[in-house]
């Protein structure tokens, strides 16, 4: 009985997607027609676009409907177990690794061009109401939206809650619940979110 090394190794590269962009010749034979049919199935059966020499894990659960649409530019990654909810756009280069969850409410989530986001980081751009008159999930929703900059980079488990922006640079530690607005280059650690530190010291 043969064994199946195919089938491993695209699980390998749901799991770990940056993988794919230094595949082989010979693997990029059977992995570029994989991710061709994945990416052209989405986008006939969603609201997404999608830029060149991506990779979408199979096991990836993107929803888009006209008017909150996701738009991926080039060479983007997104990995396994990840739900992505339009209105969500991602620049160049943005990688959103396994177990994420985005969604973009009303207003949006923009993420800047080489963000990188650790697995199971939750971006939420919308909030219910909070009065007493009626129940949560009977009360109105918001959305602000969300803006990531460039060059950022999300720790594993973070959060961020709507209405917040982080600037080009700026970096999110494991954990950290982001409900403020980031400057450009600040590392941010803790819950709530505070700079602990400045890129360009490093």
């Amino acid at each position: 009985m043969s064994i199946d090394y195919q089938t491993q190794h695209k699980k390998r590269l749901s799991w770990m997607p940056w993988l794919y962009f230094s595949l082989k010749p010979k693997h990029l034979v059977w992995a570029k027609p994989w991710q061709d049919e994945i990416q052209a199935h989405l986008m006939a059966v969603e609201t997404v676009s999608i830029g060149e020499q991506c990779f979408i894990a199979p096991e990836a659960s993107i929803f888009a409907e006209p008017g909150r649409d996701v738009k991926m530019g080039n060479q983007c990654m997104i990995a396994a177990d990840c739900f992505i909810h339009g209105p969500v756009t991602l620049g160049n280069e943005v990688a959103i690794n396994h177990g994420c969850s985005l969604d973009g409410g009303k207003a949006g989530i923009h993420i800047g061009n080489k963000t990188r986001i650790a697995n199971n980081v939750t971006i939420y751009a919308f909030n219910h109401g909070m009065s007493q008159a009626q129940a949560i999930y009977q009360q109105p929703v918001t959305s602000k939206g969300i803006h990531i900059g460039e060059d950022v980079w999300i720790g594993a488990q973070a959060g961020l809650v709507d209405g917040v922006s982080i600037g080009d640079q700026a970096v999110i530690g494991m954990g950290c619940i982001v409900t403020k607005d980031v400057p450009a280059f600040a590392i941010m650690g803790g819950n709530p979110a505070t700079i602990i530190g400045d890129r360009r010291n490093k």
